[in-house]
């Protein structure tokens, strides 16, 4: 269970690791912080460090701890956008989900089919099908599978699920899926391994300035309370939907005039996880409401079904989803499944919010999806909006603004050339998981389900694996994991806490009934000899896990925003009054 000694040593995000990189932070200037470690803010941080310059990624919470762990966990090219005529924007969505699932993250990024069913016979196929051909087209070589004409007959036996007076038959396509939080963190790894200097729970607490330019930025630990001057020649604020509080911190008003008047709102996106054995598909689906777009998206042996798109103006970093938000959800998938599912049947509900660039006042569901990258003040750049799929655009964009800053010359962006950890060898490793599996004593299904999340890395846990071999058994109460990943989480992949575990490194929170309160203990005490706990640590983690859990179900009980977002604070306020 070796981990790194230093922050530009290996990709071992363990406790040493994050020592050195605390010191790191006060003892360098870099060439480039960004705040915000979220996908564009992990992916800015490795498309600096892969053109040679000095980097700092530091990150309030936990990687990937807003909405990149809380998207449809899909990477595709937007059909509904091409209805906007947005077609510069699909078709650079869709060379980067080529580009994921062929080269850089084939370990993480899989193609998926979609069915969408058709409710009128010759115009809505004609017109959605004209749409779905030009997805394919915009595609180019960085296309998947072409999408298929499918009659009712064909659908149905696709999709047994669905009602026969529902529709008149489906057109098949073909997008990709990711586990959002899990690629987030591998992309941060990835810059760690080229050197960047990566933190966690290390928030801004305010902005270094050197006259009217900004030099760097104070952080808090909050692991031990000490705060941190970093010096940096420019900054990068990717905080998405904080990146307004952001930007007043730095002393940058939002812009008022009329060319400029463009501010992040918040969109919530809510998510129920139900079991895959309560609807019958053979494949995903996708509904279109009046509101938003409906997606049924196979999840291992769970579907996710979402999502919903409404303004979302209070807590940022704990949304809540509503008792009406789920009535929603089950009302339009019902609307098309022979058996409807009910609330017994969900087993999770998460809620994300999309970082959208638009206008006060305007409805969320007609906001852009583009992004904005800008420069307010010298040494500070701030990217914001787009979306989950063009996040590497993104980061190229922002880091290409922050260059402007150094003034010298800088190699141009290598990323699209640059594999995230775990790819490299995929298919060879993945081709030898039958002596994996005998050299770890564990079954082959195991090690298919290792690599489907460490890819090529599975390597080290198997090392742990013939150290421990005990740690090949399946978590009590979290069956989907093996024990092997929580140590993991912590030694290598910079878990510091249980709900760090419990909800982003493994996906225990949404796809178990109880959210994983009966693996707790156990999990906690794996992490344990890793992160240095005492018994009262293990208890107040647990408790802290526990309250998190009640004022999640709390909250969904209430019928609108206000109401769901008061219980939820209140009990996550009185979670740490406890510890």
């Amino acid at each position: 269970m070796s981990e790194t000694s230093g922050p530009s040593r290996g990709t071992a995000l363990g406790p040493r690791y994050r020592s050195a990189a605390l010191r790191a932070l006060g003892e360098q200037e870099f060439d480039l912080l960004v705040v915000g470690g979220g996908v564009v803010g992990a992916g800015a941080a490795l498309d600096a460090v892969s053109r040679g310059l000095s980097v700092a990624l530091v990150e309030a919470r936990d990687l990937a701890a807003g909405t990149s762990s809380r998207s449809s966990k899909l990477i595709h090219g937007g059909l509904r956008y091409l209805e906007q005529f947005d077609f510069r924007l699909v078709r650079e969505a869709l060379k980067e989900r080529g580009l994921l699932v062929s080269r850089l993250a084939p370990h993480l990024v899989r193609p998926v089919s979609f069915l969408y069913p058709l409710r009128h016979r010759v115009w809505e196929r004609f017109y959605i099908g004209a749409g779905i051909t030009l997805y394919d087209t915009l595609a180019g070589k960085y296309g998947l599978r072409r999408h298929r004409q499918l009659t009712l007959r064909r659908t149905l036996e696709k999709a047994p699920a669905l009602r026969r007076d529902a529709l008149v038959g489906s057109i098949e396509y073909y997008d990709a899926q990711v586990d959002d939080a899990r690629f987030t963190m591998m992309v941060a790894k990835t810059a760690a391994q080229y050197g960047a200097v990566v933190t966690t729970r290390t928030p801004v607490i305010g902005f270094l300035r050197d006259g009217d330019r900004v030099a760097g930025a104070r952080v808090r630990d909050l692991e031990s309370g000490e705060e941190i001057e970093v010096r940096a020649r420019a900054v990068v604020n990717a905080t998405g939907v904080w990146t307004e509080e952001l930007q007043r911190m730095a002393g940058v008003a939002v812009a008022r005039t009329p060319a400029e008047q463009v501010s992040v709102r918040a969109s919530k996106g809510v998510h129920l996880v139900v079991p895959r054995e309560r609807i019958r598909l053979d494949t995903g689906l996708i509904l279109r409401t009046e509101k938003s777009v409906l997606f049924v998206i196979p999840w291992g042996p769970h579907w996710i079904v979402g999502t919903t798109d409404t303004a979302w103006d209070l807590d940022k970093a704990e949304p809540a989803a509503t008792h009406a938000d789920v009535d929603y959800i089950l009302d339009h998938v019902n609307a098309v499944l022979n058996t409807p599912l009910t609330r017994d049947d969900i087993e999770g509900v998460y809620v994300g919010l999309r970082p959208l660039i638009g206008q006060s006042g305007a409805n969320t569901v007609k906001l852009s999806r583009e992004h904005a990258v800008t420069r307010p003040v010298p040494g500070l750049v701030i990217v914001a909006g787009g979306k989950y799929t063009t996040y590497r655009v993104m980061a190229q964009d922002a880091v290409d603004a922050a260059v402007e800053e150094l003034g010298h010359p800088v190699p141009a962006s290598v990323t699209e050339r640059v594999p995230i950890i775990g790819a490299d060898g995929f298919e060879a490793v993945r081709n030898n998981r039958r002596r994996l599996a005998e050299r770890a004593g564990i079954p082959v299904s195991r090690v298919e389900h290792l690599l489907g999340r460490y890819g090529s890395r599975v390597e080290e846990l198997i090392q742990i694996l013939e150290a421990a071999p005990g740690l090949g058994d399946p978590i009590p109460g979290a069956e989907g994991y093996l024990k092997v990943e929580a140590v993991y989480a912590a030694t290598h992949e910079g878990a510091l806490h249980l709900e760090d575990v419990m909800v982003r490194r493994t996906r225990i929170f949404i796809e178990e009934r109880d959210h994983g309160l009966a693996a707790s203990q156990e999990i906690a005490e794996l992490l344990t000899p890793v992160l240095g706990w005492d018994a009262d640590t293990v208890k107040r983690e647990i408790a802290d896990y526990r309250q998190h859990v009640q004022a999640d179900e709390a909250a969904q009980r209430e019928e609108d925003d206000a109401a769901a977002n008061a219980v939820r604070l209140r009990g996550l306020t009185s979670s740490e009054a406890m510890s």
